[in-house]
């Protein structure tokens, strides 16, 4: 971090405005619990637990001790079953009698997200010291894990790190962890629907972006957003729209999320049509939620910067596909 402020120093505070703090797996704060490469895990299984290395384990042995329960701290869960299964195929997340509701689920869980907490600390209090009073603002990722959200247990959120079940908010922890540092929020997956997504798993990106949005505006800390995948039709860019209003309830009249990350750069994204549809996109999104205007009009408007920038686009394409 140091050598990237010293590196950077002229453009900090300018051109450099904000920096994302990298905090695990693709940036975000998590631990890599559904790893993609070589077959490891694939969509939409529910994970595993990362607590099994020689550090993890004597953190979990002196926790457990500390809590006058010594022989919970030998492992982690062990029917908690494999990357790739669902919640129902496990005892430790079945939503009847699963183990983590019990007193071992709780101890562990508990431990489990304070671990992957401490870590945030740490990384954001060496981060504040490097880059405070310089006039760049800092951001931490935090996953959009959305599948299963519709079970009790939210078993890919709890192998990730992230304590959230039915009858627990485990994005508050963290949304006051980062405010503690002055840090934003930057949440995934704010272009999905719910309905886009499969059923038979439960998926539930939009419910989640809300428990989100709730959780940062109590914790008073800014939320901003990112696409998951990269999409250039408007129906996403119509939920990307209605998310970052965050209008969630009758009390959310003047909040909007501070920033938008757009995923993902590349020639896809300068097709005609598509960029067509971004530039309005982009046009909509700067004019914010006081704007009640027709996308019809706005693609209207925006024509002329798409004539505008042809040459510069055609240029960029080509150099993208090269």
């Amino acid at each position: 971090m140091r050598a990237f402020r010293d590196h950077f120093k002229h453009f900090l505070g300018d051109t450099i405005v904000e920096i994302q703090v990298g905090m695990g797996p693709a940036g975000e704060l998590r631990y890599p619990s559904y790893p993609e490469q070589n077959g490891t895990w694939r969509f939409p299984g529910i994970g595993a637990f990362q607590c099994y290395d020689k550090y993890m384990l004597s953190s979990l042995k002196a926790a457990a001790e500390a809590a006058g329960k010594p022989e919970w701290g030998s492992t982690g869960p062990t029917d908690a079953g494999e990357y790739n299964n669902w919640p129902e195929d496990t005892q430790f997340f079945r939503k009847e009698g699963g183990g983590w509701t019990s007193p071992y689920g709780e101890f562990f869980l508990t431990w489990y997200s304070q671990m992957l907490l401490d870590h945030g600390e740490r990384i954001l209090s060496s981060a504040k010291a490097t880059f405070e009073n310089i006039g760049v603002k800092m951001s931490v990722k935090i996953a959009g894990i959305h599948w299963h959200y519709g079970t009790r247990s939210h078993a890919p959120e709890l192998t990730a790190g992230y304590y959230n079940t039915r009858f627990r908010d485990g994005y508050l922890p963290i949304a006051r962890m980062l405010a503690r540092h002055g840090a934003i929020f930057n949440f995934t997956c704010i272009e999905m629907r719910d309905h886009e997504q499969p059923q038979d798993a439960l998926c539930a990106p939009e419910k989640l972006v809300r428990q989100v949005a709730l959780a940062t505006r109590e914790a008073d800390v800014p939320l901003a957003g990112e696409n998951a995948l990269p999409r250039y039709d408007g129906y996403a860019h119509e939920q990307i729209l209605q998310a970052s209003s965050l209008n969630i309830d009758e009390s959310s009249d003047d909040k909007e999320m501070c920033a938008f990350t757009y995923l993902r750069m590349n020639p896809n994204l300068f097709q005609p049509d598509n960029w067509r549809r971004f530039v309005a996109f982009v046009k909509k999104m700067k004019e914010g939620k006081s704007a009640d205007r027709c996308w019809e009009q706005v693609e209207r408007e925006a024509e002329h910067f798409v004539q505008a920038s042809q040459p510069l686009v055609q240029e960029a394409a080509g150099a993208l596909m090269h």
